[in-house]
Formats: structure tokens, sequence, C-alpha cells
């Protein structure tokens, strides 16, 4: 890796925006791909308003329109929903300098392994797991509630040794540090977006079937008894596809969630927007792992084909 890496922004929504904004202020040399804010962007900037960070603008904004215009970059953090990621996926490869390490900012189990065959073999590629409420409240506006924190796995990639993986984690690890983002490089990818799902299978499901935001799902009895079946069934799961969670992580969570500030998980504005909801990733995946290791998930499985209906319905 150079002295001073060039970093790519697909997707610069809330995540892509939230993480690319703070490196650029942090002196790293940062270039955003944007598809429908492009002309808001170019024009005004990125704004941040952010509890934690203060109100924070970035302007001008390295901004483009096509990808053939980027120059080459060795990482490239992907912020779109994982709905897009098989058409972004020639777009990452245009974008990508020989070598590039591709992080994908998104949930879900398996996104990795779809992605793979999709890319060349000379990328390494890498899981990041935002750990953040964020929201983007206009084209080129992202409201920062809490949290920020982001943890890097590997995937895969060309064949290099276990302390070179290792050293290639802690450089994207120090990039988001220097940029006063709290990070750490995982041992296991999969386990780690297992732990993840733990909070995002109940959270962003009933967030949009009950129309609820996080506080109300957390004081009413009912919800939070389910919602920690939900996250029972989760942490069984991981359990049965060979990764052990942490003993009470589902508690921590629920702690954790008691002390947030009020809040809407992504699924619930991409429905609210009429997007593509990320069942495939969040739902459908871990389902199928689940049920290949003779696991049974019934409230999620319900809670998935409510989400269904709910999409395939005309609005």
């Amino acid at each position: 890796m150079s002295a001073s890496p060039r970093i790519g922004i697909i997707g610069a929504g809330a995540i892509g925006g939230f993480y690319g904004l703070l490196l650029a202020r942090a002196g790293f040399d940062v270039h955003f791909l944007l598809r429908s804010e492009f002309d808001a962007v170019a024009r005004q900037g990125l704004q941040l308003n952010s509890a934690v960070h203060g109100a924070l603008r970035l302007q001008p904004v390295q901004a483009y329109r096509s990808a053939a215009e980027m120059p080459p970059c060795d990482w490239l953090l992907v912020g779109a929903k994982t709905t897009s990621n098989a058409e972004l996926a020639p777009l990452i490869a245009q974008v990508a300098a020989p070598g590039a390490k591709v992080v994908l900012l998104q949930n879900g189990l398996a996104v990795e392994d779809e992605l793979r065959p999709l890319l060349p073999d000379h990328l390494h590629l890498l899981g990041g797991l935002c750990y953040i409420c964020v929201h983007r409240s206009a084209p080129g506006v992202i409201e920062h509630q809490s949290l920020g924190a982001i943890n890097l796995g590997y995937h895969s990639g060309p064949e290099i040794s276990a302390d070179e993986r290792q050293g290639l984690l802690e450089a994207g690890v120090a990039l988001f540090k220097q940029a006063g983002l709290d990070s750490i490089a995982m041992a296991e990818l999969e386990q780690a977006r297992w732990q993840k799902l733990v909070w995002n299978v109940p959270y962003n499901g009933l967030s949009v079937l009950l129309n609820s935001h996080t506080t109300d799902l957390m004081r009413n009895p009912d919800s939070r008894t389910l919602i920690e079946a939900i996250m029972q069934e989760v942490v069984d799961a991981a359990t049965a596809c060979g990764h052990s969670l942490p003993p009470g992580f589902a508690g921590k969570l629920l702690a954790a969630t008691d002390r947030m500030p009020d809040y809407l998980p992504s699924m619930y504005h991409d429905f609210a927007l009429g997007r593509p909801m990320e069942l495939h990733a969040i739902y459908a995946a871990p389902l199928a792992a689940a049920a290949q290791a003779g696991c049974a998930m019934p409230r999620t499985q319900m809670l998935y084909q409510a989400l269904r209906f709910l999409e395939q319905r005309p609005r």
C-alpha cells in the first residue's frame, strides 16, 4: 500500500457519505462515485449533522457521475445496499487499482461470497461491519445519532500469507482510526456477520412491520419478548453453523439498544421510500444456512415471509 492511499467511495448515501467525509477531513484523498445525488453534492458538498462529531461539511467534494472518470483507487468502500451488488461489480473493477482492497460496508450474510465471483482475482475482498445509527435526510445531508465503529474482516483475494493478511487488515483499521473512529480487525468474518445479524434480524424487520422506532419496540413488553426470541434464534443458528457467539451476547445487545437514542433502522427507510429491502442478505441467506445446518428459525421465517408480502404488494 502506498504511504497515502487513494480511497474510493461507491455509494455515497448515509454509510458511504459518513465514512468518506470523515476520511477526507482526516486528510485522505477520497473520491465519491454518485448517481442520483451527484448534482446536489457537486453544488453544495456533503453535510454531516452528528451528535458525536458536530456539524461538519466537506466542500468541494471529489465527486463523479461515472466510474470511467474516477482515478484508480487503492481502497474501495462499498456503501451501496446489497440489492445492487451485481450491477456495481463492473464499476468496482473499473475503479480499482491493481491489488486494491474492496470493503463491503453492508449488512447480511454471505454478501462477500456472492460478490467474489464477479470481481477480478487480483482484488482483495473484505467485510466492513458498521456499528452506527445514521440515515440520510436529504441529498448530500447525513444525520448521525450515535456510534460509528467499523470492524474489518478478510474474505478472499490473491494468495498471501497469514501475516500479510493481518497486516492488510491493520492498515485498513489504521485508516479509520486516523479519522477518529473505533475499528478493530476481526479474525473470523463470517462469525462477525452472524453477530451483527443478532441485532439486524429483529430490529430491521419489526420496525417495518410494526411501523416503530427502537424505543417503542423496547418499551412494549410483547415486542421486547419477540425481539429476545428472534435474537436467540439467530444465536442458535450461528452455533449450528459452527460460530459460537460470546456468552450473553444477545442480552448485551438488548442493553445497548436500551441506551441508544430513538432510531429507525435502514430497512424502515428503504420501505418508507419505496426502495428494495435487503431481504436476501439479512433473512434469506441466514435462513438457508441455518436450514442446511438443521436449525429451524420459525419466528425469523415468519418475519421474512411477512416482509416479502409487504414488498410485493402494490403501494
